[in-house]
């Protein structure tokens, strides 16, 4: 009773357009950025990244953001996300955009907010199954603080593993689910950290090789790979979240897929495959497949702000703690 009295203290001033703050300012927190920007039912408040900060209730225009750094137009700091925790109860919602190459960063980050006494709702697009699973870890201090959080909520994993979790009820079994993505974009640099964590997946890489590698230096692996990674039994958390939703057990999961770094043209279709025994005990396969036209950021952003939707409800409700994206439906939003 007392966090939901806390919760309608918080919002008692607001109108019905969320609050929304975004840690990171690269591809994917730009794209939340514009995407924000097209939505009644939720704006821009903050957006944060290494250079610095700009926080605005009212709302901020990415158009800011085209040419310049949070922390060229806003307050410059290389502490932008002490600054955000400090003022984390303007924000109704923080979607998290930030690069996760060592597993713990995001988590520790998620610490401290609800150390800070943050109450509201939280949403990472985390990749690795490790980070999520720290995530799952929090759930009892997050529950504590009257955060409601989702990780995993992207799009694989994510949109993929929901609609994985949806098709599983057609089976009596699930055998295994196969996911396959592809992913282009015309310009590495836009997306480093994405492209950072993928090249952590190679033959020969890690997470701590790819995080120490200098920007020439990818530039080289790259180039000799003109452009193309392919990348194969991932350590993604497709896994961890659909085992966890008791869709399938995580070695049933396998997720791999083409990156293209030189051409927003995606080099293969994503697709989801769940296979299973059916009721009549036949053995068969529902697939998932993305429209080729829709951008990694719009599956990624999209789906993500569907969940902060959701989340947005729960809490309103008075549930808090850690779920995966395979455990409820993103909302669509206006």
């Amino acid at each position: 009773m007392k966090q939901q009295q806390v919760l309608k203290l918080k919002r008692s001033n607001r109108n019905e357009t969320a609050n929304i703050a975004v840690l990171g300012a690269g591809g994917l927190g730009m794209a939340a950025a514009k995407m924000l920007a097209k939505k009644k039912e939720m704006r821009l408040a903050a957006i944060a990244d290494k250079t610095g900060y700009i926080i605005d209730p009212i709302g901020i225009d990415p158009g800011l953001l085209e040419t310049k750094k949070p922390g060229e137009i806003g307050i410059n700091t290389d502490d932008a996300i002490t600054h955000i925790i400090e003022n984390s109860q303007e924000f109704d919602g923080i979607f998290l955009a930030l690069p996760n190459l060592a597993n713990s960063f995001i988590p520790d980050i998620v610490s401290r907010f609800a150390d800070a006494g943050y109450n509201g709702v939280m949403v990472d697009a985390m990749k690795r199954s490790q980070a999520v699973e720290m995530i799952f870890g929090l759930d009892d201090v997050l529950q504590d603080a009257g955060i409601t959080y989702i990780t995993g909520a992207g799009a694989t994993p994510g949109l993929l593993t929901c609609a994985a979790a949806i098709a599983s009820n057609s089976f009596m079994e699930v055998t295994g689910v196969d996911i396959n993505f592809g992913v282009g974009v015309s310009n590495w640099e836009s997306y480093r950290a994405t492209i950072r964590e993928d090249i952590a997946h190679l033959e020969g890489f890690n997470l701590q090789k790819a995080a120490d590698m200098t920007c020439a230096e990818i530039k080289n692996e790259l180039d000799n790979r003109k452009g193309i990674l392919h990348l194969h039994d991932m350590e993604h958390a497709d896994d961890v979240l659909l085992e966890r939703a008791g869709v399938v057990s995580r070695e049933k999961v396998t997720v791999g897929g083409v990156v293209d770094t030189r051409n927003p043209r995606k080099p293969v279709s994503t697709t989801m495959t769940l296979t299973g025994k059916t009721f009549d005990g036949a053995v068969s396969s529902h697939k998932f497949i993305l429209g080729d036209e829709t951008t990694m950021a719009a599956n990624v952003v999209g789906p993500a702000l569907g969940w902060m939707k959701a989340g947005l409800e729960f809490h309103t409700r008075g549930i808090y703690g850690v779920f995966g994206s395979a455990e409820l439906m993103p909302r669509f939003v206006l």
